[in-house]
Formats: C-alpha cells, structure tokens, sequence
C-alpha cells in the first residue's frame, strides 16, 4: 500500500523552521546534510506517527517566494491533527501569544472539522486540526 514519504520544503532558514515545528508540533530534528557541491543542503522533521517533512534550502536553484499566507495552485497546507478541539484551542493560543499569525478559527468548517489556520515562520499555511 503506497503511503506518503515525506514532504518538502524550501526554506531559507532551515534552523528556524525546525525549531518551530519542533516547538509547537513535536518535531524530532534530524542531523544536518549538506551537498556543497550541489548548493543543497536539508534536515528531516520526524512527527509522532512517522510523518517526515524536508526542510531544504539551495545555493544553485531560484525558488520563487510567494506572500505569506497566499492561497496558489498546488500544495497549500500541511494539516497536524492534535487529537481534541481543546489541544487546537490551547495550540492556537500558544501561537497567537507568541507572535506567529493566525488566519482563521478555532472554529469548525462545514464539513465538520473542527480547526484554526495559522502561518509558519515561512508564511507556509499549517491547519491544526482535532
């Protein structure tokens, strides 16, 4: 049965990124990986279930920064799932007090969800979910 890897990410602060999933969503920090031959260098996030996201960041490549927050073709969020509305309550708090944006909720969707939107450092969207 295929099942998802992992999930990339440039960056351009590979350190900041980490430290802000590791904070707020329990992220294990792999060891740094460096090509300098390449301009590529990377760290693997390990979530609790297995989940694993890329951080990366290239010397040679150009990828093009969108605004903060922007909805654009393709993949636009990556979703945590905290296990109780409380757990996205008291997260969404945590956040918000700590200065990182938040887009939308808590509050539950018309599919039932119940969630808030907030932006990582990178302006990359993160829904936390129940």
């Amino acid at each position: 049965m295929p099942r998802i890897e992992h999930i990339a990410v440039w960056t351009e602060d590979i350190e900041r990124l980490a430290a802000f999933y590791a904070t707020y969503f329990g992220a294990a920090v792999g060891a740094p990986y460096a090509n300098p031959a390449k301009g590529f260098a990377s760290r693997f996030l390990r979530f609790g279930d297995g989940a694993r996201m890329e951080l990366m960041r290239t010397a040679t490549l150009s990828p093009q920064p969108s605004s903060p927050g922007a909805q654009r073709m393709g993949w636009t969020h990556v979703a945590f799932a905290v296990g109780s509305e409380e757990a996205v309550d008291a997260l969404t708090e945590r956040l918000r007090d700590a200065g990182h944006p938040v887009l939308d909720g808590p509050r539950r969707t018309g599919d039932g969800y119940y969630e808030s939107v907030v932006l990582d450092p990178d302006g990359n969207r993160v829904e936390i979910s129940a």
